[in-house]
């Protein structure tokens, strides 16, 4: 009996769909750099690895930096071979080569996370600052770009003259979302409490900001701005997808780490990072996140099942 049509399809396809789905399960290859901080990055860099790995989604290699002062002509990173970029760096600048590779990834439209205090990083690189959106510290100031805040329902460009990036002691704060429909955090709260963090206030840059994703009130009983500050957000630079948060002070220990271990840094670094490599979410609203009353943590970096 000569097999019929149907089942010479099904043997021709069941294979190429098999691949199909193999292929879409891949994880994302991902690149952290690190290895210069004023931060924990020795912590940070293993904890943000985690994050990702433990999800399932992604593949992550380190780049570890010379130490403060040490010769770095050798650190070249391979970034175009990769999907996905993690900014974990606040130090010596990098060879004008790195650089020149660096801005060709996101020109060509690589996806980069933008982590914490790497906004910090290289004041007196235009590009990277471009790519950061907003920066802080390392002398920035009015020539650096705007300040930008939230205030009545808009976003402000602020070009008055003053340094650049601050914060108050750590504390408990509230996020607030500015847009609903973005994949990182559509679904998810509008207000969500944060756990103990910095909260970084008076950034300035060129603030090319596409979507401004969350703020929080910076209170000036803290030591703040007294301001209503933006805190994560995409950032326009060529045609690369930009994920830039401030969210996540590294705590003196992996298990000691509060910011870091917060459900909702997690979360968002995670749906951040996927939006960044593939410009979608395939994530689903976890039933751990915190709520606008609750801090939830995940205090071995992983989802609570």
């Amino acid at each position: 009996m000569r097999p019929s049509i149907l089942t010479l399809l099904s043997i021709l396809l069941i294979p190429a769909l098999a691949c199909n789905t193999a292929l879409a399960r891949k994880p994302i290859r991902t690149l952290i750099v690190t290895g210069q901080n004023n931060h924990n990055w020795k912590v940070s860099h293993l904890v943000i690895k985690d994050i990702l790995e433990n999800s399932g989604l992604f593949s992550a290699d380190i780049a570890v930096s010379p130490a403060e002062g040490e010769e770095m002509s050798d650190f070249t990173p391979d970034f175009a071979s990769y999907r996905l970029v993690v900014v974990d760096y606040n130090g010596d600048s990098w060879p004008q080569e790195t650089m020149t590779r660096f801005e060709q990834y996101a020109r060509a439209g690589g996806g980069i996370l933008i982590y914490h205090a790497a906004d910090n990083s290289f004041p007196d690189w235009t590009e990277y600052n471009k790519i950061c959106g907003l920066g802080g510290w390392g002398g920035r100031n009015e020539a650096a770009g705007p300040y930008a805040y939230w205030h009545n329902g808009e976003l402000i460009r602020d070009f008055s003259p003053g340094s650049g990036g601050s914060h108050g002691r750590r504390h408990e704060y509230m996020l607030t979302a500015r847009t609903s429909d973005h994949p990182v955090i559509k679904g998810l709260p509008n207000r969500w409490v944060h756990a103990p963090d910095e909260l970084y206030d008076r950034m300035r840059g060129p603030a090319q900001i596409n979507a401004l994703l969350y703020t929080a009130w910076s209170d000036t009983i803290t030591g703040g701005s007294g301001r209503e500050e933006p805190l994560m957000f995409t950032v326009e630079y060529g045609k690369a997808r930009i994920f830039h948060t401030m969210l996540g002070h590294c705590g003196p220990a992996y298990d000691d780490n509060p910011a870091m271990q917060c459900t909702g840094f997690q979360v968002t670094l995670l749906r951040g990072a996927e939006w960044a490599a593939t410009g979608k979410v395939t994530q689903q609203i976890p039933k751990d996140f915190p709520t606008s009353t609750h801090i939830t943590y995940r205090y071995d970096y992983k989802e609570n099942k």
